[in-house]
């Protein structure tokens, strides 16, 4: 049975930030399952037995390379329906504003990540992958927070 389709999926959704008013985004590669192009920022399936927290922290180390220096806002959550190659796919996701070292941030997984950088809330880079678009609108004002 594969989560998300068989069943609804958990995900841990993570939005960085330096502290500074950045935030990390990375491009889509073409070996992604959707989307391709699209600028998202991080998230992954929620492993069972795993804490929200612990798959947190292993989704950021797997993607950036990096460690959460502190977990500064828990998103409310929200879920996302997509057909993904004529398969419907539902997913609960659980987003997270998160800070982290930007001298420690790295491409750990070029295989689905074209490429990564650092934007300002109001020239984020385009095209947003849908979902991410959907939350920065729903939740822009607590987002706006971390750009001082």
């Amino acid at each position: 049975m594969l989560a998300g389709i068989d069943y609804t999926g958990i995900s841990v959704g993570f939005l960085c930030h330096d502290g500074q008013g950045n935030f990390l985004f990375h491009k889509r590669s073409q070996q992604t399952r959707d989307e391709h192009g699209a600028w998202d920022w991080g998230g992954g399936k929620l492993e069972f037995g795993e804490t929200i927290v612990q798959g947190l922290a292993r989704e950021i180390k797997e993607e950036y390379g990096c460690d959460i220096i502190s977990i500064d806002e828990v998103l409310p959550p929200t879920d996302w329906s997509a057909t993904v190659a004529g398969q419907q796919t539902h997913w609960v996701i659980l987003t997270h504003i998160v800070r982290v070292d930007r001298n420690q941030v790295k491409n750990n997984e070029p295989q689905s990540i074209a490429e990564i950088g650092w934007f300002i809330l109001d020239n984020l880079p385009q095209p947003l992958h849908q979902g991410v678009a959907r939350e920065v609108t729903l939740f822009k004002e607590i987002i706006q927070q971390y750009t001082k």
